[in-house]
């Protein structure tokens, strides 16, 4: 096997090389595909998972799995290769993995924006929300503080500027920490707090930070209720505009075996699922029920809560995101998604009270010195970096220091890697396995006459889900009933039934009630049954084939012999 460190954030080539390694090391597992190129010309890279020996991947149902399309979210590329790790090290000897390679398929893209990425960890790194193409325009934005590293060392920091009008002063317990200035009071020393960054036609008194001119949000420009720029940043002039989103896309839409998406993001340890733009109330009440019970789950594996990004993860209270994959996922393609955002450092430092997005708009000063304390013990003191002297070209003496925001916050520092990361592939491989899965339970033959036979197949659904997975998808009829076929041995015909029968949906055990009663029973809806009568005087052999897009497909082969 490829020898890969949980303890690095590799770059786009050591990426490449580590995946098509695995390929190459177990091509009966593993295989590597571009399923499209960046804006800048990179693969993105598509790892399908599956044991080849018991079918095709298309042929059984799959799971999306993907990391890294916000540019500095480095740490999901390496969820995605420690699950693939996984995946590959222990077939054959984990029960679970081992079933679920041999009956279903991964489609793992461990880095969807490699452009964005290779920024983050360059030696002097440029942090950018997703893609490198400009946007909305193609000129530099306004403003004359540009963030960057101004004294390459590979970090960028804030910069504390001494200023009687500033809202922060030091913190009386901890002269390393800022506290907010109270309102009311004056006569102290004040500081400004700024971007690390460097001033370009500074006139000695306005600062105004300059946006990004990588304007775009590659999550916000899925077909799902997207919405122009002057109702939501970056979400691109249309749907799908951009070559990062459409490769995704495609691949999704002509791939109609996938039952599921998980998407791996940073930060705040938190299992994300829709809605992001509406109330749980507008939900399938099933949907509802199953996408809490799958949470549920993810929730006992990793320890990470399950919530909803319109209840408990809005960046505003009156403002939505619209455009995301995991709603694209639900909405349009009707299976159920998540976004993981991996690591907390408020739990690592023993905040345990803390509601998500609005910590980072009101929380207690004794959160920021349990968070040093953290950084101090844990981090040697490289999450919090004292304040320094700097002599700034513009502004003359100031300070930089601050939270180390790549090491430590947005990302788990890397000997902490590991650890995050290895939460996930027990719930990621359950997730698969609750997927609908179609199976023969009986194919046979039986003499009607001397040389007529009736021909039968019947088909479940072994899966936990119904084969169309979700009510969303069922409403929409975005997949087909099961589809059954019939070859016949030469010199045979048809004398009832059609060659190619379509038939219903198959139910799973999703929707069955936590105790049986009186009130509920088991019909055998997860059962198909089609039938033929075939005449063929020299008997033979007919193959019989079942398929459905979410469940799979099966074959059978019935001999036609004389009693």
């Amino acid at each position: 096997m490829p020898q890969v460190r949980f303890d690095t954030y590799y770059r786009y080539d050591a990426l490449t090389e580590i995946l098509h390694g695995y390929a190459a090391e177990r091509p009966d597992l593993v295989q590597v595909e571009s399923i499209g190129q960046s804006h800048e010309g990179r693969d993105i890279w598509l790892v399908t998972v599956t044991n080849s020996d018991t079918g095709t991947h298309n042929e059984k149902p799959a799971l999306w799995v993907d990391g890294n399309i916000h540019a500095s979210e480095v740490s999901p590329s390496s969820a995605c290769l420690y699950l693939l790790n996984r995946l590959v090290t222990e077939y054959g000897s984990n029960p679970d993995i081992t079933r679920c390679l041999d009956t279903r398929a991964f489609y793992i893209c461990p880095r969807i924006n490699p452009d964005g990425a290779e920024l983050a960890l360059a030696d002097v790194p440029r942090i950018i929300r997703s893609s490198t193409r400009p946007y909305p325009y193609d000129e530099e934005p306004s403003g004359n503080l540009v963030e960057q590293d101004v004294d390459v060392d590979g970090r960028i920091l804030m910069m504390r500027v001494p200023d009687p009008n500033g809202t922060w002063k030091i913190n009386p317990e901890e002269p390393r920490l800022l506290t907010r200035r109270d309102p009311t009071e004056a006569g102290g020393q004040y500081y400004r707090v700024l971007p690390e960054g460097l001033l370009e036609d500074y006139d000695g008194a306005l600062i105004k930070i300059r946006p990004r001119k990588e304007g775009l949000d590659l999550n916000r420009n899925f077909p799902a209720m997207w919405r122009q720029e002057s109702e939501q940043r970056g979400a691109g002039p249309y749907p799908t505009s951009e070559p990062e989103v459409r490769a995704i896309v495609h691949f999704i839409a002509n791939h109609p075996n996938i039952t599921g998406e998980i998407t791996f993001h940073t930060f705040s340890g938190v299992l994300l699922r829709p809605y992001a733009d509406k109330s749980d109330e507008e939900f399938p009440a099933e949907d509802l029920w199953t996408y809490e019970k799958i949470g549920a789950k993810g929730t006992e594996i990793t320890g990470y809560p399950a919530i909803s990004v319109y209840h408990d993860f809005r960046y505003h209270p009156k403002e939505v995101i619209t455009g995301a994959f995991d709603e694209w996922m639900y909405e349009h393609m009707g299976v159920f998604g998540w976004t993981v955002e991996i690591w907390s450092p408020q739990k690592q430092a023993g905040i345990k009270e803390y509601k998500y997005i609005d910590w980072f708009r009101e929380h207690p000063v004794e959160d920021d010195l349990k968070l040093l304390a953290w950084s101090d013990s844990t981090l040697n003191g490289r999450g919090y970096v004292d304040w320094y002297r700097f002599e700034h070209p513009q502004l003359g003496a100031v300070e930089l220091g601050g939270w180390n925001r790549l090491y430590s916050l947005t990302n788990p520092p890397p000997d902490k890697l590991e650890k995050e990361v290895a939460l996930f592939p027990d719930w990621v491989v359950w997730h698969l396995l609750i997927s609908p899965k179609l199976e023969v339970l009986e194919a046979s033959s039986r003499q009607l006459g001397e040389d007529t036979y009736r021909v039968r197949l019947v088909v479940h659904n072994t899966g936990w889900l119904p084969s169309y997975v979700t009510k969303k998808a069922a409403e929409k009829k975005t997949t087909r009933g099961v589809v059954c076929k019939i070859e016949l041995p030469d010199g045979a015909t048809l004398e009832t039934g059609e060659a190619r029968i379509e038939l219903g949906q198959l139910e799973g055990r999703a929707y069955k009630p936590s105790a049986p009663s009186i009130w509920s029973a088991d019909p055998t809806e997860d059962r198909l049954k089609a039938e033929w009568v075939v005449r063929s005087p020299g008997g033979g052999r007919v193959m019989l084939c079942a398929r459905h897009e979410r469940a799979g497909t099966v074959r059978a082969e019935v001999e036609l012999s004389p009693q």
